[in-house]
């Protein structure tokens, strides 16, 4: 049997220095060493460097712009070197980007997993000859092929293969559960399945029910080498027994189907910016989940508006970055925050992306984190928050963490504050969603301070804020956020009704959040469309309640949801999760809520729970709060009466 790390090599781990103190203000322009980040083989920096001063206001620094009007005041507010839109021409497809820096930064690692390194060649080499084997099987251009992987390094290899052999990539979480793999497998239609060994139990229950043909299966340490792999399989497998037993005998090892394929020549199809390179599954955190159809113009033009978004934040105050771009990629791959903040952003700059396949082992991701200096680091509030309050995370090296990206929900003021006294890096909040092909908007990189705000719109992003009758309301209202751009997606995967109903008569994508926008043209979520509560006729949004509480002493992190209530149509009820060590009280928490909050948005019901529901990037799942919240609203009825 052929071993998937046969062309692997070992990533030896930067040494790490003494993590330098950090200001504890709030406004800090995190200044940062001239140390070397990693160094790779390559000779070329791993981003295009632009000079970049110091940044004054945003009037000062942004040039004369012929886009700038009363429908798009952001413009004004741009770094200089943003520019209003991307030319997405520049690659015939997002196979044409990738082969060019397999080619351009063949010698750099490109991703590196437990000190293991997979290079731009070997990266090209494999993937090459998985899509050869792929398309060995029978598969035809446009069919779709299904990534069911966490972090790993065999991740970006099947990714690659899928597209390059002209398939449609179709993004699967790996926890899902049987109910909610077969939905995606039938919606999508996908022929073949890539899968970790540890969740074909979950594929092997529902294999009859879906059109899948082939499956290849891998292991964590599938790519790792031997010893190291042979290692981590037996103790994931028989000592922490995380590979439940499956049944599938007609499955082909990844190894084995890569070992075929490099025998085999991969056809080379035509692929055009119109044809359609993955289907990104929405959440399902508010109802049946949907395929969200990305065009391969689509994803080059989320990217290359990211790429230009973060060169501010990257040769921050003139510091350039020295040697190649690091980011931690603790997010999952399979989202697509990750999938072009990670794995897109990194691969065009010739970076390295720092696999991370458990981010919620908090431990092991410091001490992954500890062996590289590191730029980036995207991530969501509860990832944020989870670091920021470990006792070994102050004590990593900061020194050349440029960006502190946060996306996929709220970050709270609570959490912003305490990352910055420990990092020095504020944390560059973004908006953005699966429809949109990740992020739509964000924070200038190059900030000194948490705003609230989750930024302006990027490059070739249009934003209206608008009512229930899709018409755009004044300045500073709420209203629901509806957006155009290049970023946005086709539409919904067959489903010509749901897309009709998602876009207005003008092609705006309306995304069911609520938003206000200031004259500057930086806007704010306010909430999920789905999520309000109405309390006496008053609208409550959750974030809101949610950042109150959560800023509350003691309470390290909360969610707030409605529930039937017979005097006022709904009543709030708040879940909390007490900091390590904490006694914090009910009585504590009400008296802190009605300190910071009118009369409607006070909690009616107060619960201290362990933890609280979430999906694997770490949005809170309201959805499955609500049933335990209403059973625990009619407890309290019952009691009272």
């Amino acid at each position: 049997m052929a071993k998937e790390s046969s062309t692997t090599k070992s990533k030896p781990a930067a040494a790490k220095k003494p993590a330098a103190g950090k200001p504890t203000v709030k406004k800090t322009t995190a200044a940062k060493k001239p140390a070397a980040a990693k160094k790779a083989p390559a000779k070329k920096p791993a981003v295009v460097k632009k000079p970049a001063a110091k940044k004054p206001t945003a009037k000062k620094t942004a040039p004369a712009r012929s886009g700038i009007s009363a429908k798009r005041p952001w413009l004004k507010e741009y770094p200089a070197e943003v520019p209003e839109n991307v030319d997405t021409g520049q690659y015939s497809s997002l196979v044409d980007l990738l082969e060019d820096s397999f080619k351009k930064y063949a010698d750099r690692d490109a991703y590196v997993l437990m000190d293991k390194a997979l290079t731009y060649a070997d990266l090209d080499r494999l993937s090459q000859a998985f899509g050869a084997y792929l398309q060995s099987l029978g598969l035809a251009k446009g069919d779709r092929v299904a990534v069911m992987l966490p972090n790993i390094l065999q991740s970006p290899v099947a990714v690659a293969a899928v597209l390059r052999a002209g398939f449609i990539l179709v993004n699967v979480n790996p926890l899902y559960t049987e109910r909610e793999l077969e939905h995606q497998l039938k919606d999508s239609g996908s022929k073949a399945l890539v899968i970790l060994e540890n969740f074909a139990h979950v594929y092997e229950a529902i294999a009859n029910k879906v059109p899948v043909e082939h499956v290849i299966t891998t292991t964590v340490g599938g790519m790792l080498g031997f010893p190291k792999g042979s290692i981590v399989d037996f103790v994931l497998r028989y000592v922490k027994k995380q590979v439940p037993s499956f049944n599938l005998p007609d499955a082909v090892k990844m190894g084995d189907a890569i070992s075929k394929g490099e025998s085999m020549n991969m056809q080379r199809h035509t692929i055009s910016r119109d044809d359609v390179a993955v289907l990104q599954y929405t959440g399902g955190t508010t109802g049946v989940s949907k395929g969200a159809t990305l065009l391969h113009d689509t994803l080059i033009a989320a990217l290359l508006a990211s790429d230009a978004w973060v060169q501010p934040g990257l040769n921050r105050d003139g510091d350039e970055v020295e040697g190649q771009m690091i980011s931690i990629c603790a997010l999952p791959l399979y989202h697509v925050f990750a999938f072009v903040s990670c794995s897109l952003l990194s691969t065009r700059a010739g970076g390295l992306a720092v696999l991370i396949p458990n981010p919620r082992d908090l431990p092991s991701l410091i001490k992954e984190m500890s062996k590289y200096k590191f730029h980036t680091f995207p991530a969501v509030n509860t990832l944020f928050n989870g670091l920021a309050n470990h006792p070994d995370f102050a004590k990593l090296d900061f020194s050349q963490l440029r960006i502190s990206n946060g996306g996929g929900m709220a970050v709270t003021k609570a959490v912003a504050e305490k990352w910055l006294k420990i990092t020095g890096c504020p944390i560059c909040e973004g908006y953005g969603l699966s429809e949109t092909s990740s992020g739509i908007s964000c924070n200038p990189t190059d900030t000194d301070v948490y705003t609230g705000t989750v930024g302006l719109p990027m490059p070739g992003v249009s934003v209206r804020i608008v009512d229930e009758k899709g018409k755009e309301v004044a300045q500073g209202e709420r209203g629901e956020i509806a957006i155009k751009g290049p970023q946005v997606m086709q539409g919904y995967w067959q489903r010509p009704d749901a897309t009709k109903d998602a876009f207005t008569k003008d092609g705006y994508f309306l995304s069911g959040d609520i938003g206000v926008m200031e004259k500057t043209g930086y806007f704010s979520i306010v909430d999920r469309k789905k999520d309000m509560i109405l309390v006496s006729g008053f609208n409550v949004f959750p974030n809101e309640v949610e950042d109150v509480i959560g800023s509350c002493p003691g309470v390290l992190e909360t969610a707030c949801v409605g529930v039937p209530d017979e005097a006022t149509g709904e009543a709030i009820m708040v879940f909390c999760v007490r900091e390590e060590g904490s006694s914090v009280t009910e009585a504590e928490v009400r008296a802190y809520a009605a300190e910071h909050m009118t009369g409607y948005k006070k909690p009616r019901y107060i619960e201290f729970v362990d933890e609280l529901p979430k999906t694997n990037v770490g949005k809170v799942l309201r959805r499955e709060l609500r049933d335990d919240a209403n059973a625990r609203a009619l407890a309290h009825q019952k009691k009272a009466t």
